[in-house]
């Protein structure tokens, strides 16, 4: 049975609370707020702020609400390449995503160069303190991270992202398009340095991943590494972590400025809410230029939108 575990902000909590609220149990532990029951997954909000899900659909369930946090003092447990002995003290070239499973917002995708002699400086800067991995933390060490280190942000921001998925693009191909480019304009900087190897936190297999790119004119393949839970292999992949998650939440502060809302994350019932506001007060249009529009919410938003003009 697997055991996942998140630390989430208060609002993210109250989202994930309202998702499950139909799977709701009832638990006798007093440091347990919330518990849910699904099929193959125990979900329990704890008054730390720490999320666990426990069972064979741990991972599935925990990668809609946010960044795994590594197992204390363990051997993190990934699947994926097999890496070289001390690979956590070699110089790589990491890369991660965000936003994939919000409705608000855009893809963000990360690369990150840390080298052997900046292993130890990313620890230093706040990277190894893996039990505050909050939006709020990440937000205070991107900066130090994105002056230390040679990476590239690409953010996908909604209108483009609509249109490409209309065209029959799958999450999968435009997080594989993206991911590569990064990687290119991270190399083509740090060149003529090349790193010991690229690892990517693994969304797909490597043939498939592959399949993604095959058009691209330029196809990083040169040492490449994929591995799940990546972010707790190398330090490199959770520098890029925190630098796309920082540029996520950047953009989600922009556009809920201009909505005049806030934008809620995720795709709960808090983001059907906002949803609809921004739909009865600026209009269809304006509302997909801010989401994910093949998302279930945009269907629940215009449902919610509907009732409250009668």
């Amino acid at each position: 049975m697997s055991n996942t575990v998140l630390k989430l902000p208060e609002e993210s909590l109250l989202q994930l609370i309202s998702h499950y609220e139909k799977n709701k149990t009832q638990t006798k532990n007093p440091y347990a707020r919330f518990t849910a029951k699904l099929t193959d997954t125990v979900v329990t909000v704890y008054t730390s702020g720490k999320v666990m899900f426990q069972g064979n659909g741990a991972d599935r369930e925990a990668a809609k609400w946010g960044e795994v946090l590594p197992a204390a003092d363990k051997t993190v447990s990934a699947k994926g390449d097999k890496l070289p002995d001390g690979f956590a003290k070699l110089s790589v070239l990491g890369s991660d995503e965000t936003g994939t499973g919000d409705f608000f917002g855009p893809i963000t995708v990360a690369a990150c160069y840390v080298p052997a002699d900046g292993v130890e400086l990313a620890h230093e800067l706040g990277v190894k303190d893996s039990k505050q991995l909050t939006d709020a933390w990440m937000r205070q060490v991107a900066p130090d991270l994105r002056a230390a280190f040679a990476h590239k942000v690409l953010t996908l921001k909604n209108d483009k992202y609509n249109r490409v998925q209309r065209q029959g693009w799958s999450q999968g191909k435009i997080k594989a398009l993206l991911h590569n480019q990064a990687l290119k304009h991270v190399l083509n900087n740090i060149a003529p340095e090349k790193p010991d190897a690229i690892l990517i936190d693994q969304f797909a297999e490597r043939a498939i991943y592959y399949k993604h790119i095959k058009e691209e004119p330029e196809i990083i393949r040169e040492n490449v590494l994929f591995s799940t839970k990546a972010e707790g292999l190398h330090v490199s992949v959770a520098c890029a972590s925190i630098i796309a998650r920082v540029a996520f939440l950047e953009e989600m502060d922009r556009m809920g400025a201009e909505a005049g809302v806030t934008l809620p994350k995720g795709a709960g019932k808090i983001v059907d809410e906002a949803a609809a506001k921004i739909l009865l007060k600026h209009g269809e249009e304006y509302l997909e230029g801010l989401t994910k529009v093949h998302f279930a919410n945009t269907g629940k938003a215009k449902g919610l939108a509907g009732k409250r003009q009668r």
